[in-house]
């Protein structure tokens, strides 16, 4: 039977004081919503999202999903409401979903599909340390969920139950659609909630049946304090993963992981790096400390840092060394190549064995556009050189120290662009008469 989620991601998030909707916060690298998403991917075949006025940026990062916008916040249950006329005709389970519920894993999903198999409706639940203010799920003496109640309608006994709602529902996409138009707002927040559709299914004879599932996948991230939180499990999930392929960490705590960060075996990684997304790091390279990487790919056997910076569309060649305070951008380093000292390489092909001496900068931009540096085979740079782009050094060329390369250099060639030295004799620091 196939199966759709709605996912709930019209909340302003106030807690957050931000202008960003709250389920655009990232989490290593991706937003809440695209995190809880790409689990929906493997355990549904269908996704709908619901957000709030003026939201573009959520309505982008849900596509290619459809969005449907809830212009007023009357409650959960009201926003799942608006999501059913995009669903109209479909046959099969419906599970609901919020967005900054972020961690849920896809195994947990298939397992509140599998529960619904055997019960007319099924939740996720959880036994939190702290159950602060999560509404509780009461059980009859079967185990079936008779109803859930919100925290602040609780009573004191209630309070006192420690199986917490984590705000998932599944059921029957008809049976959902009829219990969601039965939900009333007589409560103390005058809201239409989703979980009343429990209490409206057992009063139907229906089974309503809890699946438990850690804290730590369902717990909502509400605040920055929270979004921390939730940036530390899946940091220390991340880590793992890279040790469990192969990867030596250091100080495992100091690095930070994109969610798509690749690492293959045998890679070693230095104190406090930094991945952002899209970086690709292959066998046997060595990351020093306090390097960024974001956006690029690092061959066999490099080495990278300390104090390096790769930007996007950097390819980093096998065996090549980038060293310390140098920045690539947009740039590919040729098999063997050295830049290992204070350097900016941006939008520029370096040859395989060239050595760009330190202080060399790429001058790329005009004002206007961006232009390349092209440094062929075997090409040495001497220091503090500044090549103005578009400008293309030949293979096994030399440029001379502080050297400002306008034109193009020959192959074999040596080129020197700097003014003659001139020695002023007798104008050098006399000495003070001493007082």
């Amino acid at each position: 039977m196939q199966a759709a989620a709605i996912l709930l991601a019209a909340g302003q998030g106030t807690r957050m004081k931000s202008a960003l909707p709250k389920t655009l916060h990232p989490i290593a690298g991706r937003p809440m919503v695209r995190h809880l998403l790409a689990a929906v991917e493997q355990a549904f075949d269908r996704a709908v999202v619901v957000v709030g006025p003026d939201m573009p940026g959520l309505e982008k990062a849900a596509a290619p999903h459809p969005t449907v916008v809830q212009r007023e916040r009357l409650g959960t249950g009201h926003a799942a409401l608006q999501a059913m006329p995009l669903l109209e005709g479909f046959a099969g389970d419906v599970a609901v979903l919020y967005a900054d519920n972020a961690l849920i894993s896809a195994a947990t999903m298939r397992r509140l599909r599998e529960a619904r198999a055997e019960a007319g409706l099924a939740l996720l639940a959880m036994r939190p340390a702290d159950p602060a203010k999560y509404g509780r799920v009461l059980t009859d003496g079967s185990g079936a969920v008779t109803r859930i109640v919100e925290y602040a309608d609780a009573t004191a006994e209630q309070r006192a139950i420690g199986l917490c709602n984590a705000g998932v529902v599944c059921a029957d996409a008809a049976d959902l659609l009829r219990w969601l138009r039965q939900v009333r707002n007589d409560n103390r927040q005058g809201e239409y909630y989703l979980t009343d559709v429990v209490a409206i299914a057992a009063a139907e004879g229906v089974r309503v049946v809890a699946v438990e599932a850690p804290e730590a996948e369902l717990r909502g991230i509400n605040s920055r304090a929270e979004l921390a939180e939730a940036e530390a499990e899946v940091q220390r999930g991340l880590r793992r993963v890279a040790m469990d392929n192969g990867a030596t960490l250091i100080q495992p705590e100091s690095v930070s992981f994109s969610y798509d960060t690749v690492l293959g075996r045998d890679v070693t990684v230095g104190p406090n790096v930094v991945f952002g997304p899209g970086v690709t790091v292959e066998d046997e390279v060595e990351i020093r400390p306090f390097s960024h990487l974001e956006g690029c790919v690092v061959r066999h056997g490099a080495v990278i840092g300390p104090f390096a910076r790769l930007r996007p569309g950097t390819v980093v060649g096998p065996a090549a060394h980038v060293g310390n305070f140098v920045e690539l951008k947009a740039a590919v380093l040729g098999e063997g190549a050295k830049a290992n000292h204070l350097t900016y390489l941006g939008d520029a092909e370096i040859g395989a064995r060239a050595n760009i001496g330190a202080g060399t900068i790429t001058c790329n931009y005009d004002g206007v556009n961006k232009h390349r540096t092209v440094i062929g085979e075997g090409a040495f740079i001497g220091s503090d050189t500044a090549l103005v782009a578009p400008v293309k050094v030949g293979a096994r060329a030399i440029t001379g120290a502080g050297s400002v390369i306008t034109e193009e250099v020959p192959d074999d060639a040596m080129a020197i662009g700097r003014g003659r030295q001139v020695n002023k004799h007798g104008r050098g620091v006399k000495p003070k008469p001493r007082k």
